[in-house]
């Protein structure tokens, strides 16, 4: 029995909870880094220095070295542990109960007088008519006589906004589809080919409408440009006792053949360049 006591005794321990300890921001969080100092730094450090060493040079971010399994001090000391951070607004609505009990209304503030603005036009009208005509005497004009454009005349002046209608819809349209069924029947290729065909027929309809000239006559122009003057040939010189042999060799099928080869390099031979007329390639 004294057992069962003492069991009962653990559990109603156990069913006790203890209340949760509240901590506040200044326990959780680690106190703030301050930056280094000359009485800081210990030998074998990464920012032992030698010679003359300030503490404003631990607060330079470009000479402060990251230390060995530490973040880098980043030299800017911080406030206190009591500080908040953060913007602090005053509650100016009375919180909860105001708001229950009744309904705070914002007056509106009263808008400072629109100033008008200055009619030029009418000021230099009446320079001109009276007689002022310089910049300086421009500038008293307007100093004594102020014309300002009234509150009608500057709403008439202002353009309205353009009516558009209620169910109009802004943005962009989506591009069409692309014609896929177009693609594969090759339809553009036919209605090029036919676009082609359409044209030529009408050139074709235009070069019959064409008026035909008359009789088109010759000048002595067009005849001196067809005209071939004939070459004076001389007879080759041949050696005495070769003259009555024959060629060896015959390239032409026929004599006929032959005859129509020299006469057509004969007709030729007034155009062609070189010094037996048979062109710049060839040499005496």
């Amino acid at each position: 029995m004294p057992e069962a006591g003492n069991s009962c005794q653990d559990l109603t321990r156990w069913k006790k909870k203890k209340p949760p300890v509240r901590r506040t921001v200044s326990q959780i969080c680690p106190p703030p880094r301050r930056p280094l100092t000359v009485a800081d730094i210990r030998p074998g450090m990464e920012n032992e220095r030698l010679g003359v060493v300030r503490d404003s040079m631990f607060q330079n971010p470009l000479i402060v070295k990251a230390e060995l399994g530490k973040p880098r001090e980043r030299s800017c000391s911080l406030p206190g542990i009591n500080f908040n951070y953060g913007l602090y607004i005053r509650g100016l609505d009375g919180g909860v109960p105001e708001a229950i009990g009744h309904w705070n209304v914002y007056k509106q503030q009263p808008t400072c007088p629109h100033e008008l603005t200055r009619d030029y036009i009418a000021m230099n009208r009446g320079a001109v008519k009276a007689g002022l005509v310089t910049a300086r005497e421009n500038l008293h004009y307007r100093q004594l006589n102020d014309i300002r454009i009234s509150d009608q005349d500057d709403r008439r002046l202002k353009k309205e906004p353009p009516s558009l209608p209620p169910n109009m819809t802004f943005g962009i349209r989506a591009r069409p589809s692309t014609p896929f069924f177009d693609l594969l029947q090759h339809r553009y290729q036919q209605l090029w080919v036919q676009e082609q065909k359409a044209t030529q027929k009408a050139i074709k309809l235009e070069k019959k409408q064409k008026v035909i000239l008359g009789k088109l006559y010759e000048t002595r122009s067009s005849q001196l440009r067809k005209y071939k003057p004939p070459v004076g040939l001389d007879a080759l010189w041949h050696m005495p006792h070769f003259q009555k042999v024959g060629p060896h060799l015959a390239t032409f099928p026929t004599e006929a053949d032959r005859q129509r080869a020299f006469k057509a390099h004969r007709e030729e031979c007034a155009v062609r360049q070189g010094t037996l007329r048979m062109g710049n390639y060839t040499h005496p």
